[in-house]
């Protein structure tokens, strides 16, 4: 699938250096554990940027990192396909974030957002939005008062181009509490949490009444539900789509492969279910192996 320059779509959001930890046992409070660790090119939004470019779709993203690091990270994501407009910040390191995983392939993340939480208005131009025939915003921007001020700048400057959020931390959506960010995200065309974040953005746990209470408020939702799947749900439209069996290694980059499958799959005029099924079939390939980047763009 390749998009033509009327796809183009913009993504702002975050850059991270991951160190993926797999320990080979049980922690040992006080005490030494052998593990695994690697070092990888990271960030949600990303991640989800590299994943739109392997699926075809032409990428501008916006981020802000250490200022020794603009180059390499701009080279880096160029090799994955993505055209990057990194801003350098002098006083704030590139992100950082550490990733405990356990036998089952699942996460645990310990941040240090680092530049990225000096994500301003200024560092996204209104060339970028107004070429833009979608805009991808990362829920890490919600989560401090800079980038948030750069995203709802962005949301207030596109105007009737389609925007999307991944609300990205469930945590992180405690901390500035659900109805904040419901109310700063109202108006996306598509919102596509997890099952966590869904949780917190409706305080319940039932995939139904998940999809009800945010199809009330988003034009489209899909609710990313790792090994069972996928719900969706547009108006009172349903869908509920099974993910196929794998044993997952790494669980990091599966919901940004899901996110950008799905997108990439819409922009290209492709219809929800089928959308869906190319989504779960991306994220469940991403889970059996390490890293949250394609392979060979990283």
């Amino acid at each position: 699938m390749v998009s033509s320059p009327a796809h183009r779509i913009l993504v702002i959001g975050d850059v991270m250096t991951d160190v993926i930890v797999r320990p080979e046992g049980a922690l040992a409070k006080g005490s030494d554990r052998r593990a695994r660790i690697r070092f990888e090119p990271g960030g949600s939004a990303a991640n989800q940027a590299a994943w739109l470019a392997a699926f075809g779709v032409a990428v501008d993203f916006v981020a802000r990192v250490g200022a020794d690091d603009v180059e390499t990270e701009r080279t880096r994501l160029a090799a994955a396909g993505v055209t990057a407009h990194l801003a350098g910040d002098r006083d704030r390191p590139t992100g950082r974030l550490v990733a405990l995983i356990d036998p089952s392939g699942e996460r645990s993340f310990f941040t240090d957002r680092g530049a990225n939480e000096a994500l301003a208005p200024a560092d996204i131009s209104d060339a970028l939005i107004a070429g833009a025939a979608h805009v991808h915003l990362s829920g890490y921007a919600f989560f401090a008062a800079s980038p948030r001020a750069a995203a709802l700048d962005v949301i207030a400057r596109a105007g009737a181009t389609p925007i999307s959020v991944d609300p990205a931390s469930s945590e992180f959506l405690r901390e500035v509490g659900a109805e904040s960010f419901l109310d700063w995200t109202r108006g996306a065309a598509l919102l596509t949490p997890n099952a966590d974040e869904a949780e917190v953005l409706t305080g319940t746990r039932d995939p139904e009444a998940q999809c009800a209470r945010l199809a009330a408020r988003y034009r489209l939702v899909v609710i990313k539900r790792g090994a069972a799947g996928c719900v969706a749900a547009e108006g009172a439209r349903r869908w509920r789509v099974e993910a196929p069996a794998v044993e997952a290694v790494d669980t990091t980059g599966a919901g940004d492969a899901f996110a950008a499958a799905f997108l990439a799959a819409r922009l290209d005029g492709v219809e929800v279910e089928v959308a869906l099924n190319r989504a779960v079939t991306a994220g469940s390939k991403a889970a059996t192996r390490v890293g949250g980047r394609p392979e060979g763009r990283r």
